[in-house]
């Protein structure tokens, strides 16, 4: 009985403790999502303001009065449904090229035998370490001789080809951690290597694909050096030229640029919303294996 007793306020402390803890990780996690989402808080805020109240220090989290049609203005001041179709086109075109591209690609790396198969793989994973800004000029004149300036294939077809060393290290490392006597079953039933990679690989690895293909919508969504490159008539125009259009050598629309800018983030936002959780187990299974 003396043990008993001395047993429970010892384990009332550990309980204590345990609390204690957890509070502290949630009050430090409350207080990293309050200052992650503070850059956005404050986008939509601006974006609801009066262009004179935007700068106002201390700063106006809540707008008052309220204006709703900056949203509408700032839409119909330039050809956003043109500049989003643009934008799509690209978005989905390179989705398909890397997904299939890089996919195929990592199978071989991951699962086929041949040689210098880790040499050449490792002179691939180098590439990663170029600076685009080296192949930036080059890659222009080729463009340049194909005819293919101010149109999309810039833009799309490299993608086509491998869809880039960081997809294929990702997709290669996910598919080394499927059991490799699934294939080998499917090789004794006589099914061939693109049999394999489409029947048995490709469905057990939803979540690196899906991992890849939210990388793929945030790159090409946002992206805003290679469209300058390569775009300049309006009409092919993409989202994020699009929103340089509020900015002047002299002054810059804010409240326009603002309320433009939120529109153009949400898509990015309920695409992870939604594909948060493949992303994250596609990520965390990703390098298991050497």
């Amino acid at each position: 009985m003396a043990a008993v007793a001395l047993a429970r306020p010892w384990a009332a402390r550990v309980r204590l403790g345990r609390v204690a803890a957890r509070a502290a990780v949630l009050g430090a996690l409350s207080v990293g999502a309050v200052l992650m989402a503070a850059p956005f808080l404050w986008l939509l805020s601006s974006a609801l303001k009066d262009p004179s109240k935007i700068w106002l220090f201390p700063p106006q989290w809540i707008p008052n009065p309220v204006r709703w049609s900056n949203f509408a203005e700032a839409l119909t001041s330039a050809p956003f449904p043109t500049y989003a179709r643009n934008t799509l086109v690209i978005v989905l075109a390179n989705e398909v090229g890397v997904l299939a591209s890089a996919s195929l690609a990592a199978y071989g790396f991951a699962r086929l035998r041949f040689p210098g198969r880790d040499l050449i793989f490792m002179v691939l994973l180098s590439t990663i370490m170029l600076p685009w800004a080296v192949v930036m000029v080059p890659n222009y004149i080729i463009f340049r001789q194909l005819g293919w300036l101010d149109t999309p294939l810039p833009l799309i077809v490299p993608h086509w080809f491998g869809g880039g060393p960081f997809y294929i290290f990702l997709l290669r490392q996910f598919f080394r951690t499927l059991p490799a006597d699934l294939s080998d079953a499917a090789r004794i039933d006589g099914c061939g290597e693109l049999g394999i990679y489409a029947r048995i690989i490709l469905p057990l690895a939803k979540s690196a694909l899906a991992a890849v293909a939210i990388f793929v919508f945030l790159q090409h969504w946002n992206d805003f050096m290679a469209p300058l490159i390569y775009l300049s008539k309006p009409s092919n125009l993409t989202l994020s030229l699009g929103l340089a259009a509020f900015r002047d050598v002299y002054s810059t629309q804010w409240h326009y640029l603002m309320a433009a800018s939120v529109v153009v983030v949400i898509p990015s936002v309920l695409v992870f919303f939604f594909a948060q959780r493949h992303f994250v187990q596609g990520i965390a299974m990703t390098g298991m294996r050497a």
